[in-house]
């Protein structure tokens, strides 16, 4: 089984700069494997009303596009079926598309991600209700059991999933790994426990006194600039010898609980994957609901040395000054992420619903960031094909792609490799070997279903991405080159972004509890976004 090289902490700027942190592992057999010519692109829809709601599928369509969900859903479960241990309820980082072996590493957000999407399948009937509920029991089992920071209640960031054990060298190459709790990677783990807690009353208990363990404060720097603090990109429990890291206190409740911190490692941007870790110390009261305001929409316009001049204003929310800024694109504003991927606009939006508690803020900016990813595939590149986030590169291991102009990054996520150069103001480069990854598309359905549905389905039939476990994890639509693969990470939002348009937002439910709603929806519900169409 191949170890993909592949950063847990996908997105990690540092406060005005960027910086990469995380386990990497050694390079393993290139993913070269070209599929059909891809034929002459062809555009679709707008994919908005004129209300700026999601495009839905028409009624004559719509019970062929369900058949063809399910179809993908079904699919999709099968290779997290098989990248699950029976014996520890545990599922592989990743797997090749035969489906067969174990990639002998997993992380939390791998295994919140088999958590939901267990239950999905549930829902969905892809599974009985008595193999869910034994599959998540399993699963409880071997957290029950795990080695972790039991101070904080926090998992470290990789494990062997054959037997749970910490992972202290990494597969295949025997580098050295220092447990590291990454804070990211407990929000998926977080936000899973929390929906099993809702969702399966025989595992409720369990679940429940799991998710009661963990501290958010842990991750909540207040010795920072701009207060009330942000999230911290993790620590390590053992001295890293890295530059930058600290050996300082966790909780001033706790004597003697010291962890080493990179004290300059903070998620400040808001469109981020990282937001799901405010949430939930916002929902179990840990962290003040300001912190959710002192991450940057765009940087300050004084800041001469940003990519992009941003537009915008100054607004004031919960005591903090928040500079109400957004990227212009293709005549669009666009509150952007650190790189402009689908994966920091959208996966927390499959748990806590977004654009309905913050209309006027996400439910202006997810619409758009979807748009402009769609005109950016099939207009400025031209690739014919659409969806840019973090995946599996088909030439390599793993990579960071996403739309320069919709991320902060001076140094870009670009869509393709070759457009490295590039730069804001020039025409787009065409004939790139543009790569995309379906589980960016997948997340796009919930804002422009249609438009979505027909990518998806353009990527499985005229690309060839897709085999016995589903849609394979990217592929280079100019030479056909594809990533024959799975993630389990991808695989399951691909599965989140599938039951909740086949399930009429059945993770939103499960989230969204009533508890929940009165502390996180006033919140989101106070900002408007420079956001417009």
């Amino acid at each position: 089984m191949n170890s993909i090289p592949r950063r847990t902490l996908l997105t990690v700027p540092l406060l005005g700069a960027g910086a990469a942190l995380g386990a990497v592992a050694a390079a393993g057999p290139a993913l070269a494997a070209p599929a059909p010519a891809a034929p002459a692109p062809t555009l679709s829809g707008a994919g908005l009303s004129s209300a700026g709601l999601p495009a839905l599928v028409g009624t004559a369509g719509g019970g062929r596009d369900e058949r063809l969900l399910r179809r993908w859903a079904k699919d999709t479960w099968r290779s997290l079926d098989a990248m699950t241990v029976r014996s520890t309820g545990l599922v592989s980082d990743n797997i090749d598309a035969d489906l067969t072996g174990h990639s002998r590493h997993t992380s939390p957000t791998n295994i919140g991600g088999y958590l939901w999407s267990t239950l999905l399948a549930r829902e969905l009937r892809l599974i009985t209700p008595g193999e869910a509920r034994n599959r998540i029991s399993r699963t409880l089992d071997s957290l029950e059991t795990m080695e972790h920071h039991e101070p904080s209640g926090m998992y470290y960031n990789w494990y062997d999933e054959t037997d749970g054990s910490v992972l202290r060298s990494w597969p295949g190459t025997g580098d050295p790994v220092v447990p590291f709790v990454s804070s990211v990677d407990m929000g998926w783990l977080g936000a899973a426990l929390h929906v099993v807690a809702q969702a399966d009353p025989s595992n409720r208990r369990r679940a429940k006194r799991l998710f009661d363990a963990m501290r958010w404060d842990v991750f909540f720097d207040r010795d920072v600039d701009v207060q009330p603090g942000q999230t911290i990109g993790g620590f390590w429990v053992e001295d890293p010898h890295r530059d930058g890291v600290e050996l300082l206190p966790l909780f001033q409740d706790i004597p003697g609980a010291e962890v080493w911190y990179h004290t300059e490692h903070h998620y400040d941007t808001a469109v981020s994957e990282a937001r799901m870790v405010t949430y939930l110390g916002i929902m179990t009261e840990q962290i003040p609901a300001a912190a959710y305001f002192t991450t940057f929409r765009t940087f300050p316009p004084q800041w001469d040395w940003a990519e992009m001049p941003p537009v915008g204003d100054w607004a004031e929310h919960e005591g903090v000054a928040v500079f109400e800024g957004a990227h212009t694109y293709r005549g669009l504003e666009i509150v952007p992420g650190w790189g402009g991927s689908m994966f920091e606009e959208l996966m927390p939006d499959l748990f806590v619903p977004e654009a309905a508690w913050g209309p006027d803020s996400w439910g202006r900016n997810h619409p758009l960031h979807v748009r402009a990813q769609r005109e950016h595939g099939l207009e400025e590149a031209g690739y014919g094909y659409w969806g840019f986030s973090p995946s599996s590169d088909p030439h390599g291991q793993y990579r960071e792609y996403g739309v320069d102009a919709l991320g902060l990054n001076p140094e870009g996520y670009f869509s393709d490799a070759a457009a490295t150069d590039w730069h804001q103001g020039e025409p787009y480069p065409q004939g790139l070997d543009g790569v995309v990854t379906p589980h960016a598309a997948a997340l796009a359905m919930q804002y422009e279903r249609a438009e979505a549905i027909e990518n998806l389905s353009r990527i499985e039939t005229e690309l060839g991405a897709y085999g016995p476990g589903g849609f394979h994890d990217a592929v280079a639509v100019g030479s056909g080159v594809i990533a024959r693969r799975h993630l389990s990470l991808d695989q399951s939002m691909v599965l989140g972004a599938l039951g909740n348009v086949l399930l009429e937002e059945q993770l939103h439910r499960w989230f969204g509890t009533d508890e929940v709603a009165a502390r996180l929806r006033p919140v989101l519900e106070q900002e408007t976004f420079r956001a417009h169409g």
